[in-house]
């Protein structure tokens, strides 16, 4: 296998490995207790946080303890090339938007414990304002920091005793384009793709969830092993941002 780090560069000039340039703009909402503007390449996410003093009532019921995060997410109707119908004028949710707000609200109740978070939901908003592939994982990614954010608030108005997050946790895309394996697809990558996945990790180095699927093609172990590869190299430099983005926040 050859070194995938040096393959030919991509049409924006990245290595195989290179993730697209990484911004947040933290506190952006002033009314959430948590907040970032993630902006990751061209695609642009709010992710919003805010503390409800309550859990659901199937956990009341149940006899379950600790705490609850749940998340949604929606595309905004301008994010796209061709406007997005809201999904209220449809009635419901869509099902690819079902699919995500489940992933994030999974994803985040991996990074905390939720016992140390009390009896309390923390509800998650993240909204697409702009979409150039990766938004799930863009939203994944900014509510991490986002949250951190929250829970240091309710540290520092002495609503928590200590800190529930137990893990960082990212996500990062990946794929077969041309027969090659990339980190990170943009819009044009991912809808060439032969095979798209997502992968969210925690900062310890273990899989959250792996998405991976064959787009009318099959992909062979030898491919895995570099798409898991290259999405491991692309989280930790995700991790790393969020980090530099936490630092005096």
């Amino acid at each position: 296998m050859s070194d995938i780090s040096s393959a030919p560069s991509r049409a924006d000039g990245r290595r195989a490995d290179q993730i697209r340039p990484i911004r947040f703009q933290n506190h952006i909402a002033p009314h959430a207790t948590g907040s970032t503007l993630i902006e990751w390449g061209q695609t642009r996410v709010i992710c919003g946080v805010t503390i409800e003093e309550s859990v659901p009532r199937w956990m009341k019921e149940q006899g379950a303890t600790g705490g609850w995060v749940t998340a949604e997410y929606s595309m905004l109707p301008y994010s796209t090339l061709q406007r997005k119908a809201r999904d209220i004028s449809k009635g419901k949710i869509d099902g690819r938007s079902q699919e995500i707000q489940r992933l994030i609200g999974r994803s985040m109740r991996a990074a905390i414990d939720l016992q140390k978070l009390g009896n309390r939901t923390i509800w998650i908003d993240c909204d697409v304002l702009q979409a150039d592939g990766g938004t799930r994982t863009a939203a994944i990614t900014g509510t991490y920091v986002a949250l951190t954010l929250a829970l240091r608030k309710l540290i520092a108005d002495g609503k928590l005793t200590e800190n529930p997050i137990a893990n960082a946790v990212a996500a990062v895309s990946v794929g077969i384009v041309n027969g090659e394996a990339l980190c990170d697809l943009c819009y044009t990558e991912d809808v060439a793709a032969q095979v798209d996945m997502n992968l969210v990790m925690t900062s310890k180095g273990e899989f959250i969830e792996i998405q991976g699927t064959g787009e009318e093609s099959t992909f062979t172990d030898t491919q895995l092993a570099a798409m898991l590869s290259l999405g491991r190299g692309g989280v930790r430099q995700l991790l790393a941002a969020q980090e530099v983005a936490l630092v005096g926040a």
